[in-house]
């Protein structure tokens, strides 16, 4: 299903904050134009018992150990894990799902958990994969993660608490081989519910037993939730790179929903430098048991466990119950433009006039592409002065059609005033379409 344009009139609009909530609620999250954000009242997060979150993690060595070692896509020490934490959430009064796929010839599955409440179009997801590879049992990596997610779950049912976004959780199958499992969720998930889908949160290995502190250099105001936490326990954090579009983000950030998440490192080796920040070995592996044999219970740094399963709770609590931000003013071109076939860039421009200072931080270009092959296609933002912001690159695995989707945009040191452009190009052979039309919301 793809988002429909009420009105095709050629041209720029600006359109009032009644009319941009038609849309379904695709631009619930933009922030109010010109106006300080009130400072937000968010409830604080509790802390999540380490001992809980190693249980599961006992939980899913014994369901490898009774399974042939391993709790591999296709075999029973997957299912029998999905089992487990599916009869977690339902005890718990989430609403569960499971969502089938085929791969490699075998069966895979989604976990996929609701929370009761919250606003529908405004659904903040916390994700784990929960496969690991048939050679070990797949503890760290990457039941690390989701027994942390699992375990949050589990403390948003205890609080009972109450959202004012909706709280979604998920477990995916498959990503040892290639991020099938949630490929096949995004891909499946249709606009509109992809639209109300205000940020998705990744845990992939996070008690790495020589560990770093990695979080997700993407969504600033996701990162910055991470940040500010790990700060406040003085903590110091690095950017995240070695996993970087290796996790079951990419999925999501391919279609502009907004990341983050943390990481504590695989088979890069610790510096001397990390080494003096975090404790630790240097020249020494982060994880010297990535994906193999002894990646079982006793391949986890607990310290490194507690932090970031709290941190984890205290993500989804401030970015789950924060404050409902207004809609801001928007933008709109709604002329068609061709898109050649392997040819040069064409741009659509929208003038910003009347507005005073910079862009926000959150800048978010709504974007309704028409095209076969949407792997062929290089799509910026060009802001007044030049400067491009890189929403979407080309890949020969993006064999989807269509770019349908919401970008946030880092733009506070541009100018708000001036001529924005989409620029798109399609550096391959064999397809053509067209720009529909797009938006910035401000």
């Amino acid at each position: 299903m793809r988002l429909s344009v009420p009105d095709r009139a050629p041209g720029v609009r600006r359109l009032v904050a009644c009319a941009v909530l038609a849309l379904g609620g695709l631009l619930a999250s933009t922030a109010p134009a010109a106006v300080a954000a009130p400072a937000p009242t968010v409830i604080a997060a509790p802390d999540i018992p380490l001992a809980n979150v190693k249980a599961h993690l006992t939980q899913f060595g014994s369901i490898a150990a009774a399974n042939g070692g391993n709790r591999a896509h296709g075999r029973p020490g997957y299912k029998a894990s999905l089992d487990y934490v599916k009869a977690k959430l339902d005890a718990a009064g989430f609403t569960t799902s499971v969502q089938q796929f085929t791969a490699s010839g075998a069966t895979g599955y989604n976990l996929i958990a609701d929370w009761p409440g919250g606003d529908a179009n405004a659904v903040l997801m916390a994700g784990a994969h929960l496969d690991g590879v048939s050679s070990g049992p797949g503890i760290n990596d990457n039941g690390s993660g989701s027994a942390a997610v699992l375990e949050t779950a589990l403390a948003v049912s205890r609080a009972q608490l109450q959202p004012t976004k909706h709280l979604r959780f998920a477990w995916w199958g498959a990503e040892e081989l290639g991020l099938l499992g949630s490929k096949h969720y995004v891909n499946n998930l249709p606009t509109a519910e992809r639209s109300k889908v205000s940020g998705y949160l990744n845990f992939d290995m996070i008690g790495s037993p020589n560990p770093g502190y990695f979080v997700y250099d993407d969504d600033p105001a996701i990162e910055k939730t991470f940040k500010d936490y790990f700060t406040g326990l003085g903590v110091p954090t690095e950017i995240e790179t070695e996993g970087d579009g290796r996790s079951d983000h990419a999925a999501f950030k391919n279609v502009g929903i907004p990341v983050g998440g943390l990481f504590t490192g695989a088979s890069r080796t610790k510096t001397s430098a990390q080494a003096q920040k975090w404790g630790g070995t240097a020249g020494q592996a982060f994880d010297r048991c990535y994906h193999s044999s002894c990646d079982g219970t006793a391949n986890i740094n607990d310290t490194a466990l507690d932090r970031n399963s709290d941190a984890i709770a205290h993500a989804v609590w401030t970015l789950g119950t924060e404050p409902a931000i207004p809609p801001g003013d928007v933008y709109e071109n709604t002329t068609d433009v061709a898109i050649p076939d392997n040819a040069a860039a064409v741009t659509s421009t929208i003038t910003v006039s009347g507005r005073t200072g910079n862009a926000p931080a959150t800048l978010k270009v709504g974007v309704d592409i028409t095209h076969t092959w949407r792997g062929d296609l290089v799509v910026d933002l060009v802001a007044p002065d030049g400067t491009a912001y890189r929403l979407k690159n080309s890949s020969s695995n993006d064999s989807a059609d269509n770019v349908v989707a919401t970008y946030t945009v880092n733009a506070s040191t541009e100018t708000a005033n001036g001529a924005w452009m989409l620029r798109v190009q399609d550096v391959a052979a064999q397809d053509t379409g067209r720009i529909n039309g797009w938006k910035l919301t401000f």
